[in-house]
């Protein structure tokens, strides 16, 4: 029996429900196996109708990078602006990027394989265009906290940053490994306790 096709939307609506098909999708393979016919599934619309919004599958990777880009950064951003203090700002982000994770465990597969990729792509540039917006808040938060007498003065904030970002990483990596998305928050505090430490030494 035939899979009643779902309604017609808008053009961004019905965009916006590719994009989410493909997170899901990519939640248990990797971007490239993801086929537009399986999208369309998700969606509930015909393959044919995927390509009326997107000319190309890259397009649609482009289109979820940018949508991870703008909601992450705003996660983020929203995070550190509920705080009272520099350093608080840096624990909320902290938090913030493991629970966008853990309800968007799609989203790491989308970016470490694109960072593999030896191509320049719009995707890539998506990607790049995230980490540059990304460090420079950590830099400002980290500046802040410094001159709150927060962090101490001699601390390498360029170092701190990338410590900052690779601690996130390593925690979504182990436990994408481990087949466990939700597990990405369970060392965060012991982890998170051990970088602040370092930043209050001189």
């Amino acid at each position: 029996m035939p899979v009643p096709l779902a309604p017609r939307l808008p053009t961004e609506a019905r965009q916006a429900e590719i994009v989410a098909a493909a997170l899901h999708l990519v939640r248990a393979t990797s971007p490239p196996l993801v086929t537009t016919a399986e999208i369309a599934a998700v969606v509930g619309v015909s393959q044919g109708a995927v390509f009326k919004h997107f000319p190309s599958k890259d397009a649609i990777w482009q289109a979820t990078m940018a949508w991870i880009r703008t909601q992450l950064l705003s996660a983020l951003q929203a995070a550190a602006a509920g705080t009272t203090s520099p350093l608080q700002a840096l624990e909320a982000v902290f938090k913030a990027h493991l629970r966008f994770v853990a309800a968007h465990p799609g989203v790491p597969r989308v970016i470490f394989h694109e960072l593999q990729n030896p191509l320049d792509t719009a995707v890539k540039r998506e990607v790049h265009a995230l980490l540059q917006s990304y460090r420079r808040l950590l830099l400002q938060l980290l500046q802040a906290a410094v001159q709150r007498g927060e962090v101490a003065a001699g601390v390498d904030l360029d170092a701190a940053a990338t410590l900052f970002v690779g601690m996130v990483q390593g925690l979504v990596m182990q436990s994408l490994s481990a087949g466990k998305p939700q597990s990405v928050k369970a060392r965060a505090g012991a982890v998170y306790a051990i970088f602040v430490r370092g930043l209050r030494c001189a």
